[in-house]
């Protein structure tokens, strides 16, 4: 079942093909649209008038605010040391790690495959580039690109924008 019944829908959210995606025990926001492919597992958070395109992956511990725009095949992680069995050999479970939150600020937009760590913050209205790896935070209305992600000189126009996205 793609769409578990203990996923949380907000009104009008578009599902384009439900048949393949797979939601569980996570909360959607109104009016968000989700592409083909997109997994978001349980704990995690969509604001209202999201895009997530497809083949992206919001894991458990990630909290994306309203009007975030996430590229296709954008990565999340919510482990700095991820294991597959502990130290005796046998199988992780939840006791055994920790979810590391991280979020998502209203407005901001991550470009298709962008790899974002956990316990990171991007700020509003921030622009993560296509491709980047983000390490460390993002600064609100910053735009940052590469790997490791750094941030660029912005135009003179990308303040302006992202005031814009963090007001509205």
């Amino acid at each position: 079942m793609p769409i578990a019944k203990d996923v949380q829908l907000g009104r009008d959210v578009r599902i384009f093909h439900p048949d393949l995606v797979n939601l569980y025990g996570c909360v959607i926001g109104d009016e968000t649209k989700l592409g083909t492919f997109v997994e978001i597992q349980r704990g995690a958070y969509i604001g209202a008038r999201c895009k997530i395109s497809s083949h992206s992956f919001i894991c458990e511990g990630v909290t994306v605010e309203d009007e975030v725009f996430i590229g296709h095949g954008v990565m999340f992680t919510n482990d700095k040391y991820p294991r597959a069995t502990t130290i005796d050999g046998r199988p992780q479970g939840p006791a055994d790690w920790t979810v590391e939150p991280t979020r998502v600020g209203k407005g901001a937009s991550i470009g298709s495959n962008a790899t974002i760590l956990c316990g990171i913050n991007v700020g509003a209205g921030a622009i993560v580039g296509a491709g980047a790896v983000v390490t460390k935070d993002v600064l609100a209305g910053a735009v940052v690109a590469g790997v490791p992600a750094r941030v660029l000189p912005m135009s003179k126009a990308a303040p302006v924008i992202a005031a814009s996205r963090m007001t509205a």
